[in-house]
């Protein structure tokens, strides 16, 4: 029997066949892992630290965007991220500002980039704020720096040349309402949008203001006194029903040639200054300032604050009446008076209203006050 001979010859087509179903089991291993591992990171939800804020700003590539997800906690890889944009006949992903708040997968990731559905920053503006509230308002909702805000107020004055070329700053012309802004936007561009809703509400009510700021029906000179005699009205009352009435006092006064003697037109000015510590006494009457309407005769030079509709509709058809003087009731409303003699029985009467029993309860913030 020779050496080689019966089942002691190796077979070498059974090595083989063995060797490639080991490298194919391998195979399969190592794409099933790979799989896996592509499906985890694709479908598996990521939760990212909580309210996760991201800006992605224009101009940003695909990849940097994916790196700035990952960055964020808000994908778990940046190719696989790059690869199902690849996959997906690469849509254009949007610019601007993200939160993330729960779990999600990579598909529900991109899907809110690709449609862009980006946060916004409600901002409500309350009738008769200031610039000044305006970009404190604007800090709050996280929109940048109140500072910022009042810079571009006090230097964009091009954006309402057309209605107010002497304009110092764009105070009576950001209307209040409810904005949504992203913070994509430039502090111009916020700005301009609330200049942009004033000039459609002028227009309504017929003040005679273009839509845009290439042109004005009305005299500039008009629409400028009656958005500075709007500001006026709207920080003297909260009754809009008595808006008119309270324009057609400041009208009289005008017309006679008598000091409005607003006590917010001080106010204003000592803002204005940074002085204003949050009342005002005897003293600040004799602020040097044209927004003083105690020392300066006639309309201040400017608006004291942003009015409302009402109180522009007010400004610009006054009632019509001879009253000269008005004080609270202490209610909400006013008592008005054509003579000195008949605003200080209502000045008594409010006096005895809010001192019930005092004799001599000192004197009352009111306005006007009678000089």
């Amino acid at each position: 029997m020779g050496l080689y001979s019966g089942h002691f010859v190796p077979s070498w087509k059974g090595l083989y066949t063995g060797n490639l179903r080991a490298l194919i089991t391998l195979f399969l291993v190592a794409v099933l892992a790979i799989g896996g591992w592509v499906a985890w990171q694709v479908y598996a939800p990521i939760t990212p630290p909580a309210n996760t804020s991201l800006l992605l700003r224009p101009g940003f590539s695909t990849r940097r965007i994916a790196a700035e997800l990952k960055k964020a906690g808000v994908i778990r890889s940046e190719r696989v991220f790059w690869l199902w944009h690849v996959l997906h006949h690469r849509r254009s992903l949007k610019a601007g500002e993200y939160l993330f708040e729960r779990g999600a997968a990579l598909p529900q990731v991109y899907g809110r980039v690709a449609r862009g559905d980006i946060y916004f920053h409600v901002v409500t503006i309350p009738e008769g704020y200031t610039m000044f509230d305006i970009a404190k308002a604007m800090e709050d909702s996280g929109l940048g720096p109140a500072g910022d805000f009042v810079q571009i107020a006090e230097t964009q004055t091009n954006l309402i040349s057309d209605m107010a070329p002497q304009a110092t700053s764009l105070e009576g012309y950001l209307f209040p309402n409810t904005y949504q802004f992203t913070r994509t936007q430039s502090r111009e561009e916020m700005a301009a949008a609330m200049v942009h809703q004033f000039r459609l509400v002028a227009q309504q009510i017929g003040l005679g203001v273009s839509s845009n700021s290439s042109s004005t029906s009305s005299s500039n000179s008009d629409v400028s006194k009656i958005v500075t005699m709007a500001s006026i009205v709207e920080k003297e009352t909260a009754a809009a029903e008595e808006r008119p009435m309270v324009a057609s006092v400041y009208y009289n006064r005008l017309a006679q040639n008598m000091a409005l003697d607003a006590d917010p037109s001080v106010i204003y000015a000592e803002l204005l200054a940074g002085t204003y510590t949050g009342a005002l006494h005897h003293a600040d009457m004799a602020v040097n300032s044209r927004y003083n309407t105690y020392r300066f005769p006639g309309l201040p030079p400017g608006p004291i604050g942003n009015p409302g509709r009402s109180s522009l509709e007010a400004a610009l058809h006054p009632d019509e009446s001879k009253f000269l003087y008005f004080v609270s009731d202490g209610n909400g409303h006013h008592r008005f008076a054509r003579s000195l003699e008949e605003h200080n029985k209502n000045v008594a009467a409010y006096r005895r209203a809010m001192n019930p029993g005092t004799v001599n309860p000192g004197t009352v913030n009111r306005t006007p006050r009678p000089r």
